[in-house]
């Protein structure tokens, strides 16, 4: 019997290339499987906020008493967080008896990686009949995957630059893709304030039932509660979400979005979104875990996140010095990225990560040094996030906060064996 592991190597090697997009090879491979689902349907496109918005629906879902299922990707620590059952991770062993079944049914079709491991996960969470699946799109919508599901509502968070070889040069070539998620006749919630044209475009040419904001859904607030109103139907006076960043009640009204369109089949209570937006929990996503010297865990990777993150960390208000661990996939435009954060960064910690995709640190050194202007920041090169983090440690004060960020490789690189506390070496030494 292969464990989990077998089966993760086992997919790595079936297909030449890393991504190929396209929906005939899984497809055939999910209707020989027989793949459907009895319970409603979301799906969760976008470039940024699909995890954030995956996590409240789970959480408020959860709390109305729904049995959830949750498919995100990639993981943080381990593969089995890419599923979620009951808002726990999938047993490795479970997964493994559905990788058994693609393997046996596949035939002579060569699955990429993700689509294996997506068709399997989605077997698993068909078997556990949940009484709602949350599904996050990978990469684009249009040729991803998920796709091959018919939703019962669809989600695209907030749209921007990235995958550009796969997906177009712009936002509009870009928000066609996510678009295609999008079905006849069932709720399309957009959240991103200022969609791409195409995305309405595509959204009326098919006669889906889009949500716009300002349209459709609004929210308003002051520094201690919001309120978002939709059709019919409105919330008040509620805490904002337990996720932090400004960015964050984007996702929200979107989340409220998609609820309200599926209230005929899945009614919530006002508390349930109460509760699910105040005790949600998301790793890795502006994540603030106290400590001297603070530290900040954000999965930013691109350069709309990144200028999120630099928004959020000012909010965070006076450092001494902020510490940057980073390390990212080498097709990410670094230039943006490193100019918007650069300002906020006084001392650079450049990473290797466990990836061929990666860039080496080495280069991502001499990229931030290309464009750096300020001449009181240094920075230096690691062979792991870990190794990084522990330089960045001993280097700072008590007063000073890390910001740990970049890559999900970057991120999970420092929560490997769990989150850590900080304690500066001189609180450590009992100085």
């Amino acid at each position: 019997m292969k464990t989990l592991a077998d089966w993760l190597a086992h997919a790595e090697h079936l297909h030449p290339k890393n991504i190929e997009l396209g929906l005939d090879r899984v497809r055939a491979v999910a209707e020989k499987v027989g793949l459907s689902f009895e319970c409603p349907v979301i799906t969760v496109a976008g470039t940024n906020g699909k995890g954030s918005t995956c996590a409240m629906l789970e959480s408020i879902l959860t709390h109305a008493g729904y049995r959830t299922a949750v498919f995100t990707s990639p993981h943080l620590v381990r593969f089995e967080e890419r599923l979620r059952l009951r808002g726990e991770a999938v047993d490795g062993a479970e997964l493994a008896k559905h990788f058994e079944t693609v393997e046996r049914m596949r035939g002579e079709v060569a699955l990429t990686y993700f689509e294996f491991t997506t068709l399997a996960i989605l077997l698993c969470i068909a078997a556990n009949k949940p009484d709602v699946a949350i599904l996050e799109v990978g990469l684009g919508g249009r040729l991803d995957a998920v796709n091959i599901v018919d939703a019962d509502c669809a989600v695209i968070t907030s749209i921007d630059l990235d995958h550009m070889e796969y997906l177009g040069p712009d936002r509009e070539s870009i928000g066609r893709e996510k678009a295609g998620v999008l079905r006849a006749g069932r709720p399309a919630i957009v959240s991103d304030p200022v969609p791409p044209q195409s995305v309405i475009e595509h959204a009326n040419a098919i006669g889906a039932d889009l949500w716009l904001v300002g349209r459709d859904f609004n929210v308003a607030g002051d520094k201690q509660q919001w309120g978002w109103s939709g059709r019919g139907r409105r919330y008040s006076g509620l805490a904002y979400p337990a996720l932090r960043g400004a960015n964050q009640l984007v996702n929200a009204a979107g989340v409220l979005a998609a609820l309200e369109s599926l209230r005929p089949r899945l009614p919530i209570t006002a508390q349930a979104v109460r509760n699910g937006l105040a005790m949600v929990e998301l790793p890795g996503r502006f994540q603030i875990i106290p400590g001297e010297p603070a530290l900040v865990l954000d999965v930013a990777h691109n350069a709309h996140a990144v200028a999120a993150l630099a928004e959020n960390l000012d909010a965070m208000g006076f450092y001494p010095t902020t510490h940057g661990v980073f390390g990212v996939m080498a097709d990410k435009d670094l230039d943006p990225i490193l100019s918007r954060i650069g300002p906020m960064i006084d001392r650079w910690y450049f990473t290797d990560l466990p990836t061929p995709r990666a860039a080496g640190a080495d280069d991502l050194l001499a990229r931030w040094q290309a464009q750096n202007k300020r001449t009181d920041v240094a920075g230096s090169v690691h062979h792991s996030p870990m190794e990084a983090l522990q330089a960045a440690i001993v280097r700072a004060d008590p007063t000073d906060r890390i910001v740990v960020f970049g890559s999900f490789f970057t991120v999970g690189g420092v929560l490997e064996h769990g989150t850590p506390r900080l304690r500066a070496r001189h609180l450590s030494s009992g100085s």
